[in-house]
């Protein structure tokens, strides 16, 4: 019997649904968890506004994959995909008070020597953060493109995903 366990990937949708497109980490989460079969060594999160609370969860992952509200200044709906070093800066853009958590989240598993090595946020552009559950055209028109690049990283570490299964309508 191996004593080595297999590659954990922790997938953590991030963001406040009650805030426009803030919530567009977790609109994404729940795509890929409606459209896509992933093998059970991704783990699909939702960390909404957990703040410090997210600690364990990414401490037990061997890689995460954060989904969040990106703000860069690009025109809304633009994808980024922020790579583990770029984090601590361009999370200094206070978006919404989930990043100021998230930032110190980083930061704390930084000290303790326990953020993974691999640690990628893919985002997209906001538009419009402001109280609304619904998310502005430019970024709803560019989900599938999140999700997309989502499972392309995903594939790329070893975790490919199939579109799920559509369910038959039952028999009339």
């Amino acid at each position: 019997m191996s004593d080595v366990r297999p590659t954990r990937t922790l997938v953590l949708g991030l963001g406040n649904p009650l805030m426009s497109d803030d919530g567009i980490g977790l609109a994404a989460l729940a795509r890929l968890r409606d459209q896509w079969d992933l093998p059970p060594s991704v783990d699909l999160e939702d960390g909404g506004t957990w703040g410090m609370n997210l600690l364990p969860l990414i401490e037990d992952a061997d890689r995460v994959l954060i989904l969040d509200a990106i703000r860069l200044g690009a025109v809304p709906g633009t994808l980024h995909e922020l790579e583990r070093d770029e984090l601590p800066r361009c999370l200094a853009h206070k978006l919404s008070p989930h990043q100021i958590d998230l930032k110190e989240v980083l930061a704390l598993l930084e000290l303790r020597g326990t953020l993974p090595s691999v640690t990628v946020a893919l985002g997209l552009e906001p538009a419009v953060v402001a109280l609304g559950t619904a998310l502005s055209d430019p970024v709803q028109a560019r989900v599938d493109a999140l999700v997309g690049r989502a499972v392309k990283r995903l594939a790329g570490w070893g975790h490919p995903a199939q579109p799920a299964a559509l369910v038959a309508p039952p028999a009339a």
